[in-house]
């Protein structure tokens, strides 16, 4: 063991993406902001699309905190999936979990059905379902937890034991978590894919992708994909998500513990239907949630007892959350699924798997929560009646 993987998380945040200082002593490294190199360099680099010294750190450092070996970075979290599913043949089969990223689903049923690619979804938070792993046999299972947007947790080691009798790879979009609070490779999965754009980075300036593995066939397919399909980031992205992930650990709490108050103070709120968030007893999986993360991380998802026109109002009248469609940042933001994340999927299949149009996703910033609450109080006493 080295002494690098011997040290805590933030030390690893903090050392793991340093170097290249040549002779300057420089303690942060310089963005490389080069599309060529010499020939025959004693670091091996030739063209950025092929590698760059800040990918080189980005990728070391976000293996050290995966609990992996190798990690690819890419120039967004769809340009991670994209280097996954590329991967995949005509009439290869990939079971995910029902309640997945609007951007997943549209991938899957836009672009790589044309070539073959064949999608079923299940309910994979209820073990009951894990039989359909044996009896499909996927090339790929699907992952995510907890889910976008409905917070629902599935047990990865469980089910990473059944696909393991079948053959079948499973993949876990850990965006919602972050490495901080989960690290899917150790509970058993193949692959662990991040969009780094939001609690990795953490302030909403880049964009940025990750995926994570022990599988050094894998890492092949992911540096090739990397280069072969140009989803390489640009070397300043690369360098924004390095140096904010040095803060991870310290963002993840406050994150973690204004998320679990306001998820309390809501569920006391008249109007609001449902509240999720997986620290909450209320949560379906919620000792699951425990077992199998460290915190419940910063998104909470309401269900206002109104129309999606008064939802998108009260959205609107809040004055500290952003109405936008990402997250993970330190500032707060609030997004209406239905219209925004998820309205690429259709209506039937939103309803079906919870989307209702009242839903609210909330991604709690470190703000002051007396703050944060007052402005929620205030929006919530004009529209929710």
């Amino acid at each position: 063991m080295s002494d690098q993987t011997k040290d805590g998380f933030t030390t690893r945040a903090v050392h793991a993406a340093r170097g290249f200082a040549g002779s300057t002593g420089a303690v942060m490294p310089p963005v490389f902001l080069t599309s060529t190199f010499a020939s025959s360099n004693a670091d091996g680099f030739d063209y950025t699309r092929s590698g760059n010294p800040n990918f080189r750190l980005l990728q070391q450092s976000a293996a050290a905190l995966e609990g992996a070996g190798f990690a690819t970075c890419f120039a967004s979290g769809v340009s991670a999936i994209t280097a996954v599913v590329s991967t995949l043949r005509s009439r290869d089969l990939v079971l995910a979990e029902e309640n997945v990223y609007g951007c997943t689903y549209r991938l899957f049923d836009k672009v790589f059905a044309k070539f073959g690619v064949r999608v079923a979804y299940l309910d994979l938070s209820q073990p009951a379902n894990w039989e359909e792993i044996r009896r499909q046999r996927p090339t790929l299972v699907w992952l995510e937890s907890p889910t976008n947007p409905l917070l629902k947790i599935v047990d990865i080691a469980g089910i990473t034991a059944v696909a393991r009798e079948v053959g079948a790879t499973v993949l876990v979009d850990n965006t919602f978590a972050s490495p901080y609070l989960q690290r899917p490779i150790e509970l058993g999965a193949t692959l662990s894919l991040s969009s780094t754009t939001k609690y990795v980075n953490g302030h909403s300036d880049c964009l940025g992708g990750i995926v994570a593995t022990n599988d050094a066939g894998w890492q092949d397919k992911m540096i090739f994909a990397q280069k072969a399909l140009g989803l390489q980031p640009s070397p300043f992205d690369a360098w924004l998500t390095a140096r904010g992930q040095r803060t991870l650990a310290l963002r993840m709490e406050r994150h973690c513990a204004n998320a679990l108050e306001l998820a309390r103070w809501l569920e006391t709120r008249r109007g609001v239907r449902l509240v999720r968030y997986p620290f909450l007893p209320s949560h379906p999986q919620h000792d699951l949630a425990r077992r199998q993360m460290s915190g419940g991380s910063g998104i909470v998802i309401a269900e206002l007892d109104c129309s999606a026109e008064d939802a998108l109002r009260f959205c609107r009248r809040l004055r500290l959350f952003t109405l936008a469609e990402s997250l993970g940042g330190v500032e707060s933001l609030i997004c209406h699924p239905p219209t925004m994340t998820h309205a690429s999927v259709p209506p039937e299949v939103r309803r079906r798997v919870g989307i209702g149009d009242g839903l609210l996703r909330f991604s709690v910033g470190i703000e002051d929560m007396a703050d944060l609450i007052a402005d929620i109080d205030a929006a919530l006493r004009e529209v929710v009646r």
